[in-house]
């Protein structure tokens, strides 16, 4: 019997409970912020999702990237669930040191906010001011911000960069300039996806006199800024969909 194939979202919400081992779902599922578990459901029934469970899940998930990709983030970020933690975190960090906290399911630039001191956030954390959870992470001077597109073999760099803050992404305001990466800085995007099973992805990295390391990675991303366009974008997701599900099934 062949397997069922989802393809649309409306389509898996109608026949949800039907599916069962060998089904397919191809494109992210669309999940209210509880709904979760629903992922979860479909791979102990053996559903194969395209793209996969956990890539989804850390897509939407700050504070599970920061969890599951400790080794490729700036050292000591740390995901902040409740007070407690905070305060565990607290003497990781100098007492003069700006901090950066990262809402956990906010984009674009909107959930960053940038602190005078660790006193600071546990202070608003502590008066309900900062929602839990978020990411903290120290503030680093003089980097630079490479947003990277791979889809399958295809692979696109860019410069954000932003003058009047330290927010670089697009939407805020930041300007882009082609970028050229290293081979150590694609092992990194290279060894990110294999972790999180991203068969495709947008990685933004932060650049270092010495060191590289990731700030996020999603599934899906805004693409201004790079060279391809919309239409090349959305033929090379179709085409990389395809190629994973000819791999299942045969």
């Amino acid at each position: 019997m062949a397997p069922l194939l989802i393809t649309t979202n409306q389509m898996l919400r109608r026949r949800f409970n039907e599916l069962q081992r060998g089904d397919i779902i191809i494109g992210r599922v669309s999940l209210r912020p509880s709904e979760e578990h629903l992922l979860l459901d479909l791979v102990e029934r053996g559903v194969r999702l395209i793209p996969s469970a956990l890539s989804q899940l850390l897509s939407r998930s700050k504070t599970m990237q920061s969890e599951l990709l400790a080794q490729w983030l700036p050292p000591r970020t740390r995901a902040i669930h409740d007070i407690h933690q905070l305060l565990e975190a607290m003497p990781l960090f100098g007492a003069d040191e700006k901090i950066v906290t990262k809402l956990d399911r906010k984009n674009a630039g909107l959930g960053i906010h940038l602190w005078p001191t660790i006193e600071d956030v546990y202070t608003h954390a502590s008066l309900a001011n900062l929602s839990f959870p978020f990411v903290i992470q120290p503030f680093q001077r003089r980097t630079r911000d490479v947003r990277v597109l791979i889809i399958g073999n295809f692979i696109e760099a860019y410069e954000r960069y932003n003058a009047a803050s330290f927010r670089n992404n697009l939407h805020c305001g930041a300007e882009f300039r082609p970028w050229k990466l290293t081979p150590a800085q694609l092992k990194i995007c290279r060894q990110v996806m294999a972790r999180g099973k991203f068969p495709y992805a947008h990685l933004d990295l932060m650049i270092g006199a010495e060191d590289d390391y990731l700030l996020e990675i999603n599934l899906r991303g805004g693409i201004r800024g790079a060279m391809i366009t919309a239409p090349e974008y959305e033929k090379l997701l179709n085409a990389r969909h395809q190629e994973i599900l000819t791999e299942i099934v045969e």
